[in-house]
């Protein structure tokens, strides 16, 4: 029996609501297998799509053998960076090159009043360039050893005091690439020193006595060019001897974390050193001391220039970078680091 709404709406009108309801139903489960995805005519429009804009080309990766090599150099420049921009190095440059002007005017003032002159004393008033192997022969024995020992002793015992070693450590550079590079740090600035005293030596022999051919410790007289070959070459060699001098005091730095007991260690060795070949008895170790061989830049006022004297105290001071290195590599490869 049916109701007058059901007779009203008449037999094509029920079938038409269902119809609609069959096509809610429809579109509401399509919705609820999709949820949260939004046709695309609805959200972007197939004539608004473009393709993107090709950016920058991005730069090819470096070598692999090239980045360890950049790394080490960048690492190296920042450290000599500074050294030299240090105040204390700094003053310690300047005070050794303030040394041969002293010398140079002690010489000049109270040596010219003196006719009984002899030895060095007598050359430099008779040329210039003498100036430079006495300078070299006062400040090699004591102040150039300080001067290098403070910043080798300095290198890794200073960082470790200050607390920026496992800072360091904790960049890719490694163990051995940065005690490479704290020696050679020390090797750059004990060369610094070497030219310093021999640069200011030759500028104030130049201007307070005679420059013109010199007279040789065996007494032969050579001309001034040969004369400043001389001294580029005792700078070389007593060069080394400070670059052997900072492996020592560089393998005591790794020992400590007090720099000051690194640098002293180093100093104090080469007093003892001094000791030792002052003793006659001992005469026979003499050769093997460090010091000893500081001095044997004087064979280049020899003529012909004594090379074996050269040739022994390179290869004493490249047995020292051997072994010394060795220990500071030895020490610093396998030790805890706690600050």
């Amino acid at each position: 029996m049916s109701t007058p709404e059901d007779t009203a709406a008449g037999p094509g009108t029920g079938a038409g609501a269902g119809g609609v309801r069959a096509s809610t139903l429809t579109a509401t489960t399509e919705r609820r297998r999709t949820p949260g995805l939004v046709p695309v005519t609805e959200t972007m429009r197939t004539a608004e799509r473009r393709e993107p804009e090709p950016g920058p080309e991005p730069a090819p990766p470096a070598a692999p053998a090239a980045r360890p090599v950049r790394a080490f150099w960048r690492l190296l420049g920042s450290e000599l960076g500074l050294t030299f921009r240090r105040p204390r190095n700094l003053v310690m440059l300047a005070v050794l090159g303030v040394v041969p002007v002293i010398v140079g005017v002690a010489l000049r003032t109270f040596g010219g009043a003196d006719d009984d002159m002899t030895g060095l004393v007598q050359d430099v008033a008779g040329n210039s360039l003498m100036l430079t192997f006495v300078s070299f022969s006062f400040l090699v024995l004591l102040l150039m050893p300080v001067a290098v020992s403070v910043v080798a002793g300095d290198s890794v015992a200073g960082e470790a005091g200050g607390g920026t070693l496992r800072y360091l450590l904790a960049a890719p550079a490694g163990r051995t690439r940065l005690l490479v590079v704290k020696y050679l740090n020390a090797v750059v600035y004990a060369y610094a020193v070497t030219a310093v005293v021999a640069l200011s030596a030759l500028v104030t022999g130049l201007a307070l006595f005679p420059a013109g051919d010199v007279t040789l410790l065996s007494g032969t007289t050579v001309t001034l060019a040969d004369g400043l070959v001389r001294i580029a070459i005792s700078v070389g060699y007593v060069g080394a001897g400070m670059a052997a001098l900072a492996a020592v005091a560089l393998a005591l730095s790794v020992f400590t974390e007090v720099s000051i007991g690194a640098i002293a260690g180093t100093v104090v060795l080469v007093i003892v050193c001094q000791v030792l070949r002052a003793i006659p008895e001992l005469g026979s170790i003499a050769p093997y001391l460090l010091p000893t061989r500081f001095t044997n830049f004087d064979a280049v006022l020899r003529s012909p220039i004594d090379v074996a004297a050269l040739r022994d105290g390179l290869l004493t001071f490249g047995a020292y970078i051997v072994l010394f290195g060795s220990v500071a590599w030895a020490r610093f490869s396998g030790k805890d680091i706690t600050s």
